[in-house]
């Protein structure tokens, strides 16, 4: 075996290039958010501004400003230009 590094994977790393980008994510209750990807760490945790929040009844509402848990993303969708 290898040794063992610090490597950033790709899915971290597209993250990272999708900052200042709309991006859209769905977490584990299956509401969805749309909005600027402010910051992105390295554990998928997340700061997205001006964002459209689908309820998963379809209820829409906006929010300035949002931080959310890497661990309840269930998927993001980035830019076609960044894929």
């Amino acid at each position: 075996m290898g040794k063992l590094t610090s490597t950033i994977g790709i899915p971290i790393k597209l993250l990272n290039e999708a900052q200042g980008h709309v991006v859209t994510l769905e977490i584990t209750s299956g509401v969805v958010y749309r909005g600027k990807l402010l910051e992105a760490e390295d554990n998928m945790n997340v700061q997205l501004k001006d964002i459209t929040v689908t309820a998963r009844d379809g209820r829409v509402s906006h929010l300035d400003q949002v931080y959310i848990r890497g661990s309840h993303v269930r998927f993001f969708i980035v830019p076609d230009m960044l894929r």
